[in-house]
């Protein structure tokens, strides 16, 4: 009785008996509904992406090349200076009185050369008369040259003499923002002081020092070569462009405990965006592609022989297309081979789908049925597969 139960049970469900068979079989034929989009031709961009440092072209720290007391302080903290913008003034009384020294110094020499020529003269005189012994007539020959020496040597003088003065008034070597003071009115200061009198750090323009991977570097030094690369700055939380500027330089030699590269980019900094030793991210421009046939990356597959797409039919059914990929900007992906404007490909749905599969393309959120045509590419309304 038992046997015969269970051949029953068998036939029932080789028979198809309670449907269970059925669903299986509707499955592959029902149509999967799918997101799509139309493949355009679009310009797509090489960007490349670093961590960056805001590094002023000059920093400064202004120190006193004489010792002597600090007369007076021409700046205020935070002041922007001009090259040549007066700063500081040490007191010039001791070098004011060394050059006067080094001057007489110098007359009194010039009197004694204008005597030693003198003799000189009636000694050729008496030389060719025979007169004077020719050792006597060859020391003063020796002694006009001596005194000359002595006047460039006090000429040297009064030159270093008149150098400490001017050293006295201290005038800014740099255009750029005075930071905060360092020492005041009154002190005595010397050349030996570590700290300074004040730092001025240039800030128009200004140069942000970023890294990328060395294996980008043949394609900017290629880049470079067609002209300035645009540099985008962004903040620390990369949402906020802060300031534009171009490429400037590439580094002399890849960092090999990181595998990255330095890069300068210098922007104007009109308005005082960027500042010293701020944090950015900098996104360089390498290349632009213009006229690109790009597809959205979330249409690309990877399978066993290669990078495919899911191309959608006149007849509600999808193919499985090849392609060949380059570049990808924003989401797009460059196809260089496959596709070409006009195509529609499955974006969205794409795990459910085999060649030759059947789709439907939901209306989009908010449309009428009137005003999506229920075939894709133009194919007629109403029909279906």
């Amino acid at each position: 009785m038992l046997l015969l139960t269970v051949i029953a049970l068998v036939a029932w469900h080789f028979l198809g008996g309670g449907g269970q068979g059925k669903p299986a079989r509707n499955a592959d034929s029902a149509a999967q509904p799918v997101g799509v989009a139309t493949i355009a031709t679009t310009d797509l961009h090489v960007l490349l992406n670093g961590l960056g440092t805001v590094t002023p072209l000059a920093s400064v720290t202004v120190k006193t090349q004489i010792a002597g007391q600090l007369m007076s302080v021409g700046y205020q903290e935070g002041q922007t200076v001009k090259k040549g913008d007066f700063l500081a003034q040490i007191d010039p009384r001791p070098y004011q009185v060394a050059l006067e020294q080094a001057q007489g110094q110098f007359a009194r020499d010039t009197a004694l050369l204008k005597q030693a020529q003198t003799d000189l003269k009636r000694f050729e005189t008496l030389n060719r008369q025979n007169s004077i012994s020719k050792q006597q007539y060859e020391d003063q020959v020796y002694l006009v040259q001596q005194d000359q020496a002595t006047l460039i040597t006090d000429q040297a003088a009064i030159d270093s003499a008149k150098l400490n003065l001017a050293y006295c008034h201290i005038v800014s070597p740099v255009d750029g923002r005075v930071g905060l003071r360092l020492i005041d009115a009154g002190n005595y200061v010397q050349t030996s002081d570590a700290t300074g009198l004040v730092t001025i750090t240039q800030t128009k323009p200004m140069t942000v020092i970023f890294t990328v991977a060395e294996d980008n570097v043949p394609a900017v030094a290629k880049g470079m070569q067609a002209g300035p690369l645009p540099v985008t700055l962004f903040d620390r939380a990369n949402t906020t462009q802060v300031a534009a500027g171009t490429l400037q330089t590439i580094d002399n030699a890849i960092d090999t405990t990181t595998g990255t590269v330095k890069l300068r980019a210098q922007f104007a900094n009109d308005d005082n965006a960027l500042f010293p030793q701020q944090f950015v991210n900098a996104q360089l421009l390498v290349q632009t592609v213009k006229g690109a046939i790009a597809a959205p990356v979330a249409a690309v597959q990877q399978g066993a022989p290669g990078a495919f797409i899911y191309l959608v039919k006149p007849d509600n059914t999808v193919a499985v297309q090849l392609v060949k990929t380059g570049i990808s900007d924003s989401g797009m992906i460059q196809i260089t081979d496959g596709l070409k404007a006009g195509d529609q490909v499955v974006v969205d749905g794409s795990d459910r789908l085999r060649d030759g599969a059947k789709i439907t393309i939901p209306p989009p959120p908010g449309s009428t049925p009137d005003q999506v045509p229920a075939k894709p590419n133009g194919a007629k309304a109403g029909h279906k597969g």
